[in-house]
């Protein structure tokens, strides 16, 4: 059998070099990768008091796991701060049945038939007793499965949304929501949402020791969103000097709508053609799809045409060209929420593989670049560039898009135009179709300066562990052809081989795990030429670790190594250009890295000269984190030594105020200089629909969401509406709100002053109201409502709470004796609202949830003495009522 892998492997492997041979002979220096994953935990409890005890774990209503050993703490009724609980990361992989796979990089790739994302195992908690952990909270955040603790089960109640899917095949249908016969609440046609400003102050201290200054830089960028027509808007402007408008330009003007059968695109947008285009395309596209729906998107980012165009979820890999020493950090959209970074080498080339667009991570990213690594400099924005590689959709589906518009220049130094200049006729059309369960298969003609003919195919067999996916765009006016391709080939569990192919290079890479926890490594790349190395990585309780080393063929070593030990942790890695070391410890004795910590670090880098930088520090992170996942709190003091000077070295930043995050940071000295460096960073967001608060910082998400905005107000006045005098209830919302017949917490519901708002893809949701959170002698008229949520804006929702009055009494007969099995029945005068009770043996009725108004009493259809009664804002809201019958 293993000569037979070997074979196949062979044939595979020359069939690629030949393709790599005949893409060209360019030799650079391969990149070297290092992701860093920001932790988002939400801890809002104090977990001291928590313990160690056994729980069962059930997924999808089904025990998968009789007893495994957690950490948290019930008081016998309920799971308190179960959000923190912490469970074996063995557990959830084991009880989810996901596929894990460790990375170049050190990450973890993790896929389910539902899920594709990473974890960084330097971001996990590692718990003395249980080995490498998950909080609930982060099982819910990371992997977006839903979890309770059932109490009476004792057992965590996993809920995994892809329950049901197999790899690669369509989602699973979901139990229907009844909509029918429910009142309708619709979206405004026009809204203006929200509106964020980001401010970037920069300066510099002369190194003369004059104390000089240099001038402050102002940078500034400005975004609005809202909804128009069922679909959103979005502005965003650059404001490359805030204090001289004429120099700022508009960036972006996006019509975007999106339904699961069409979209419709009008502005600017990425065109579907150009893998690695600029994004300076504005025009008009259509998709229609039949036969499948695309993935529901969740990052923003706006309108992703190769996401639109599959119907699941793909990874793309985001390449361009930068100077030896520049830190490359990966973004989202319009947040500052750093996803991946890593520091150019000598080859000049960034690259991040994998990068998910589909799933709970889509839509376009943002590339920032600080010169020589230095985060106090202003960094250069540029829009990601993808190497795009189409996804499968189902037999029998298909999908046609149409696009046609003019390439753009924004306005520039020489340009002061605000809109900038439209040029050159871009335009294309193309169609995809499922041609089997195994090949998906694409074709289409576009011009961009001259005609050039498009085609793509996804391809994987059944019974053969092989994946290929290619895009081709025919030669260009140059004879330049655009080639894009992946093939991935996995022969055993153990070997895998991946070939990668975009305009600047070619890659071939070869994993054997020869141990369960050592893999050797070959790789081969066309700037670059081959490399070899191994990998290791393995936990145990309370102690983690990751090594990675490759030589390639002119003897470069490069390298990184994490390990931790309790509280302390050690960083590594290095390439020709360098080496940084960094020791960690946790004074607060925390494994999410908040609280008091002390941070040692060493750096060195060999460009023109050879500079050394060490540092000393201190470091604060509160516990409690805003909406978007930033501390609310997050300080650190130092001082550095080293070859170009030493000096201060000091960083803050607050989200404390709604709204409004501050970052400064000032550089006394650094690895490559030992001028002085300061910037502040202001980001002010506010949510301006239905009155100004703060916003999230996270504006962006609406161009492709919306969302509920539910307000439950007391309607004293009984007219209806929300007036200024009457008051907003916010309390419970977990009791009191279920949306399309799961927990309203499953939403991650946002609790503000004037209402209760939810983050959800455009559709129509179903809300009901459960009488246990009712405030007290209070009820709501309606018990549900059909809600449509478009992109851009929320959908308001008020919900009249009205006086609940309660009549009780006895009902006798002529000569006053009780009158068992009785029918009392209230009927208001206009007849809409009846409430009915039995009388009991002692004749005892019990009338609840009356609302305000007049009411005819009846006993077995017949009017009672008293024939009526009247309930209105004086009248007590339980009261006792004899009744006779007649």
């Amino acid at each position: 059998m293993v000569d037979s892998v070997w074979w196949q492997i062979a044939i595979i492997v020359g069939w690629v070099v030949g393709m790599a041979a005949n893409a060209g002979s360019q030799s650079y220096s391969n990149l070297h990768e290092h992701l860093v994953s920001q932790a988002e935990s939400s801890v809002s409890e104090n977990s001291d008091n928590f313990t160690v005890f056994p729980v069962g774990v059930n997924v999808g209503g089904r025990p998968v796991i009789f007893s495994v050993l957690v950490r948290g703490q019930e008081d016998g009724s309920q799971a308190v701060g179960f959000e923190n609980w912490l469970i074996p990361y063995d557990a959830v992989v084991q009880a989810l049945n996901l596929e894990v796979t460790p990375l170049a990089d050190g990450q973890l790739e993790v896929r389910s038939p539902g899920l594709i994302t990473r974890l960084n195992p330097q971001e996990l908690q590692n718990d003395p007793e249980l080995g490498l952990v998950l909080s609930i909270e982060e099982v819910e955040r990371l992997l977006g499965v839903p979890a309770e603790f059932d109490i009476n089960e004792y057992a965590i109640l996993l809920n995994p949304p892809w329950l049901g899917q197999k790899t690669g095949g369509i989602t699973a249908t979901e139990p229907p929501v009844q909509l029918d016969g429910l009142p309708r609440i619709t979206p405004n046609d026009l809204t203006l949402t929200a509106i964020e400003e980001r401010i970037t102050a920069t300066g510099s201290e002369s190194a003369s020791g004059l104390g000089e200054a240099s001038s402050l830089s102002y940078r500034g960028e400005l975004a609005a969103v809202g909804t128009l027509l069922s679909g959103s808007w979005y502005v965003r402007v650059n404001q490359p000097d805030l204090l001289d408008s004429p120099s700022w330009s508009l960036t972006e003007a996006q019509y975007l709508r999106q339904t699961d059968g069409a979209d419709y695109v009008v502005g600017s947008q990425p065109t579907f053609w150009r893998s690695q285009g600029s994004g300076n395309y504005w025009g008009v596209t259509t998709i229609q799809r039949q036969g499948f729906t695309p993935p529901v998107t969740f990052g923003g980012g706006g309108f992703s045409p190769g996401q639109r165009l599959q119907a699941s979820q793909v990874g793309q890999t985001i390449v361009g060209e930068a100077e030896p020493g520049t830190l490359v950090r990966l973004t989202q959209g319009f947040s500052d929420r750093v996803l991946a970074e890593v520091l150019v080498d000598s080859s000049g080339v960034y690259r991040f593989e994998d990068v998910p667009i589909g799933g709970q991570r889509l839509g376009n990213y943002r590339i920032l670049l600080y010169p020589q690594g230095r985060l106090s400099a202003q960094p250069e924005v540029r829009e990601a560039t993808f190497s795009t590689v189409p996804g499968q959709i189902p037999d029998g589906a298909a999908a046609t898009i149409v696009s046609a518009g003019l390439s753009h220049q924004p306005s520039g130094v020489q340009n002061q135009n605000f809109i900038g200049e439209w040029q050159n006729f871009q335009g294309g059309i193309a169609q995809r179709w499922g041609i089997s369960e195994a090949l998906t298969v694409g074709v289409g003609g576009i011009y961009d300066q001259a005609a050039r003919g498009l085609a793509d195919v996804f391809f994987r067999p059944n019974g053969i562990p092989l994946e290929v996916a290619a895009s081709v765009l025919s030669p260009d006016q140059e004879g330049d052809w655009d080639i894009n391709a992946n093939l991935r080939y996995e022969p055993t569990s153990t070997i895998s081989l991946q070939f990668n192919r975009d305009r600047l290079s070619q890659r071939l890479n070869l994993n054997w795990r020869v141990f369960p926890r050592l893999t050797v490594l070959g790789t081969y790349n066309s700037r670059e030429g081959t490399a070899v190395g191994m990998q290791t990585g393995f936990s145990r309780r309370g102690f983690f670790t990751f090594a990675r080393v490759t030589i390639d063929d002119q003897n470069r070593w490069r390298w990184n190594a994490t390990q931790r030990l309790g509280f302390l942790q050690l960083n590594h890695q290095g390439n020709e250009l360098g080496f940084r070391s960094e020791l960690n410890y946790n004074l607060s004795r925390r494994f999410l890295g908040d609280g008091y910590s002390v941070l040692l670090s060493y750096e060195t880098r060999n460009l023109q000269q050879r500079d050394n930088f060490a540092t000393i520090g201190w470091r604060y992170r509160s516990k409690a984190r805003s909406p978007d996942g930033s501390y609310l709190w997050d300080t650190q003091l130092g001082y550095g030594i080293g070859s170009q000077g030493s000096g201060w070295i000091a960083q803050v930043q607050t989200t404390i105020i709604p709204g409004l995050l501050v970052r400064g940071r000032y550089d006394g000295a650094s690895l490559t200089s030992n001028e002085a460096n300061y910037s502040l960073e202001l980001v002010a967001s506010l949510n301006v629909q239905e009155g100004v608060t703060p916003g999230d910082r996270q504006s962006d998400r609406f161009r492709d969401r919306g969302g509920i905005l539910i307000q439950p107000f007391f309607d004293r006045n009984n007219n209806g509406k929300l007036d200024s005098t009457e008051d907003i209830y916010t309390e419970n919302p977990e009791l009191l709100l279920i949306l399309n017949n799961q927990p309203i917490q499953s939403f991650r519901p946002q609790v503000q002053a004037n209402g209760i708002r939810l983050r959800l893809p455009p559709e129509t949701y179903r809300l009901d109201f459960d009488p246990s959170g009712f405030p007290l002698d209070w009820q709501t008229l309606n018990d549900a409502y059909a809600v449509e949520v478009v992109a851009g804006s929320y959908t308001p929702v008020q919900v009249s709470l009205v006086l609940s009055y309660t009549l009780s009494g006895v009902v006798t007969d002529a000569e006053g004796n009780p009158v068992a099995g009785a029918r009392v029945e209230a009927i208001s005068a206009d007849g809409e609202q009846r409430r009915f009770s039995v009388t009991n043996g002692a004749g005892v009725y019990y009338l609840e949830q009356l609302p305000q108004g007049t009411f005819t009493l009846q006993i077995n259809q017949q009017p009672a003495q008293p024939g009526t009664i009247t309930l209105d804002e004086d009248a007590e809201p339980f009261q006792a009522l004899n009744l006779r019958s007649r």
